[in-house]
């Protein structure tokens, strides 16, 4: 199977699949999907989405946020992985929102990296989910689905999936719900240590699955 027909195959697959895919991180503002974004490193977003409440009740924007102490955001989101060094980042980051940004999230990646606690990834997300820009975040999931799935060859990092997949969803509009539909094929069906393959609508154009079954049929 040539690679654009496995990116149409997968694509037409995952739309019948996922139509209405989105994250499963609840905000109710750009900065408050900042905000989980950044809190759902290494971390579920149903763990993430257990402390927010709490916090944004209390801190709902930049500005607020800015006045808070570290101490403060610690013990909101101590439950969480990584607390100490995320309740630093949500500080610098809410303060420089406030004071550099007027409270309200930068539309440019530059601006987005140069905030605490922001790196490509959840750059790449800011973009696609609030901004519908042409990009694709690359997380844990997203990297080995396409891996599996064989959208992705001999990638070893986020950054070299990202950079094979852009090479043929660039020209694409509808980037950031494939983006879900990954994550959420790989959280709930490709899962890293046992995929449910029998559950999953790929398994006509999926190099893992085709493997799999190939080596099967000469036992």
């Amino acid at each position: 199977m040539r690679k654009e027909q496995r990116y149409d195959k997968t694509i037409e697959a995952l739309n019948a699949f996922y139509p209405d895919a989105e994250t499963e991180l609840s905000y109710q503002s750009p900065f408050q999907l900042l905000v989980a974004v950044i809190l759902s490193a290494q971390c579920t977003d149903k763990r993430v989405n257990m402390v927010t409440p709490a916090l944004f009740e209390r801190y709902p924007d930049a500005d607020s946020m800015a006045m808070a102490s570290e101490q403060e955001l610690y013990e909101l989101i101590k439950s969480i992985s990584y607390p100490n060094a995320k309740s630093k980042n949500l500080l610098k980051m809410a303060r420089r929102l406030s004071e550099v940004y007027k409270g309200e999230v930068p539309k440019e990646r530059k601006d987005l990296e140069s905030l605490a606690g922001v790196g490509r990834k959840t750059a790449n997300v800011i973009l696609a989910v609030l901004f519908a820009q042409n990009v694709m975040p690359v997380d844990t999931h997203v990297h080995r689905v396409s891996r599996r799935i064989g959208l992705s060859k001999n990638a070893k990092t986020p950054a070299e999936t990202e950079k094979q997949l852009m090479e043929v969803l660039s020209k694409r509009n509808d980037i950031a719900l494939l983006h879900h539909q990954l994550i959420l094929l790989g959280r709930y069906v490709c899962k890293a240590r046992k995929p449910l393959c029998e559950n999953c609508p790929l398994t006509e154009c999926c190099k893992f699955y085709l493997s799999k079954l190939s080596k099967q049929k000469t036992l």
